[in-house]
């Protein structure tokens, strides 16, 4: 582990400790020569089906409502995207 950042230079250097943080490093925060805080990286499931729960619970995305085979055609005439694109300029 690299050595502790004191309170005043982390405010100064924020970035760069945010940027060792999203390579995987811990970073310590000293004040006055004692160790108060570590920055670590946050822990993310590898799995889709355990991402997207906690992206759930979390409150970023809904759950889904009934079944993806009920999910009406936006476009019902061959050719409809592109027209509607084309029109948009």
């Amino acid at each position: 582990m690299a050595h502790p950042y004191p309170v005043h230079e982390a405010k100064a250097k924020l970035s760069e400790i945010l940027r060792q943080v999203k390579q995987g490093r811990s970073v310590t925060i000293s004040e006055r020569g004692r160790e108060i805080a570590r920055v670590v990286p946050v822990e993310r499931p590898r799995d889709l089906a355990t991402r997207l729960e906690h992206l759930q619970r979390d409150g970023v995305i809904l759950p889904p409502r009934g079944a993806a085979d009920t999910i009406r055609p936006i476009a019902r005439r061959r050719g409809a995207v592109r027209r509607f694109l084309e029109s948009r300029g």
